[in-house]
């Protein structure tokens, strides 16, 4: 018997009401290696370099398995209640607000908003290093490497503000999804090209650089050493952040199986998978260049022949940060907008543009504001390390440890004081003191590089 034009036809849709999710452990799993795997590979040579050959290999390995234990109970929240007829939170707030209430749902979003800030920040730094790469490039090849070819960064951060502006203007996330195909493609391909150059690169040394103890190159005291380690763990910690987007990811799994079981497939074979990738690359970098690791890989292949791999590698990190800049920033435009709807529901604010098109006066107005305050920001503070290791420390600790051990224990009902219970109590603390050492570690860097720098002249 078919199904009345007017009425759903249940057979294609979900429990809830929704179409009917097609998701498996592979395409969960791509959805997480594509949204790790970005420019946070490119500083892992450096934390590397800041921590040693015995330490460096150590704590990504740690942080890959707290990851990965604490991904196992975010799985678990997916449903609220009833592992497999209960509530779908379709996002990571949702769980939250489910689970621990409203209070928890604020300081959670109120944490993610500004990681998603200093996220865009962060993008623009790392799309004008890419850029002033190619041009050094360019002058070195030219003048044969005499010519130290100090480039200014701030015209290539305005430049790289203005795309920006107009990709903003993409109405919805969802509408994103090219960009985000586009940008998964480059992060593999920079990737893949920083690692071989780096293995390159130990061939031509005939060794391996590197101390076990590890440490910047140069004078440098005992202090700033310590502020490089913690450091260090901001930039590996920023470089397995994801879990803030697991949820959703799990939203797209069909059912049966639980999308439990397949999700906690599919983090598993990610995280095996993109630790692999991290240890190629941040080993083979520091093994390349020992204490001088760049804090960006790329930067330090600027004389390699033939000189076009570089320029590649280069722009495919400009490309992926145009698409990776516009998926961090939507849900914070979507939240603005959403709230300004709330506020002024009677105000009309589209009006028609070119072929049609409707164009919104808010959106437009705001989002390029967004764009040019973040864009300020970056050429005020250029320091790429600094700021990915910041928006680490920040977001590892409450994003990817507490609230889904809080939310796992509640789920479960964990006995307190039980066994289990101390046990995820202490991983939520040691993650927690070591987020706030690795924010003050950037920090102190930020200050000592502002002593150094001046704004809008500095050319490097």
């Amino acid at each position: 018997m078919e199904a009345h034009p007017l009425q759903p036809n249940f057979e294609y849709l979900d429990d809830d009401g929704r179409p009917r999710r097609t998701g498996t452990i592979w395409t969960s799993s791509s959805h997480i290696i594509t949204a790790v795997i970005g420019s946070g590979v490119l500083s892992l040579a450096w934390a590397i370099a800041q921590l040693g050959w015995i330490a460096g290999p150590t704590v990504m390995i740690l942080f890959s398995l707290i990851t990965l234990y604490t991904s196992w109970m975010l799985t678990e929240c997916y449903r609220s209640g009833d592992p497999l007829f209960g509530k779908r939170n379709y996002t990571y707030v949702d769980a939250v607000q489910n689970i621990l209430g409203r209070y928890h749902y604020t300081v959670c979003a109120l944490i993610q908003y500004i990681c998603l800030c200093c996220s865009a920040t962060g993008y623009s730094i790392a799309a004008a290093i890419s850029m002033m790469e190619i041009k050094k490039t360019r002058c070195l090849h030219k003048s044969g490497g005499k010519d130290p070819c100090r480039i200014s960064s701030n015209p290539y951060m305005i430049g790289f503000g203005v795309i920006q502006i107009f990709a903003s203007q993409i109405p919805e996330f969802h509408e994103t999804w090219l960009l985000s195909v586009v940008a998964a493609i480059m992060s593999f391909v920079y990737s893949i090209i920083g690692c071989f150059l780096a293995i390159y690169q130990v061939a031509v040394n005939g060794t391996f650089k590197g101390t076990v103890t590890g440490g910047s190159s140069g004078n440098v005291s005992s202090t700033e050493k310590l502020w490089g380690i913690f450091q260090a763990l901001g930039n590996i910690a920023f470089a397995y952040s994801y879990s803030q987007i697991l949820i959703e990811i799990q939203d797209t799994i069909k059912n049966p199986p639980s999308e439990v079981k397949t999700m906690s497939k599919a983090t598993t074979l990610s995280t095996i998978v993109t630790t692999a990738f991290y240890m190629l690359c941040g080993c083979m970098g520091y093994a390349a260049f020992g204490e001088q690791a760049p804090g960006n890989l790329l930067t330090g292949f600027s004389s390699y022949n033939p000189s076009w791999v570089i320029d590649l590698a280069n722009a495919t990190i400009v490309i992926h940060l145009v698409g990776t800049y516009q998926v961090y920033a939507q849900p914070v435009y979507a939240f603005v907008e959403k709230w300004a709807a709330k506020r002024w529901p009677k105000t009309k604010v589209n009006f028609r543009v070119f072929g049609g098109y409707n164009l919104n006066l808010f959106r437009l107005v705001w989002r390029t504001l967004f764009v040019i305050i973040a864009t300020f920001v970056a050429m005020v503070i250029p320091f790429f390390n600094d700021v990915l290791g910041f928006i680490g420390a920040i977001g590892f600790w409450p994003l990817t440890v507490y609230y889904p051990v809080e939310m796992y224990i509640l789920q479960k009902k964990v006995p307190k004081w039980s066994r289990k219970w101390i046990w995820l109590k202490i991983i939520s603390l040691v993650c927690f003191i070591v987020s706030v050492f690795a924010a003050l570690g950037s920090i102190a860097s930020i200050v000592v590089d502002l002593k150094k720098y001046r704004p809008f002249v500095t050319d490097y």
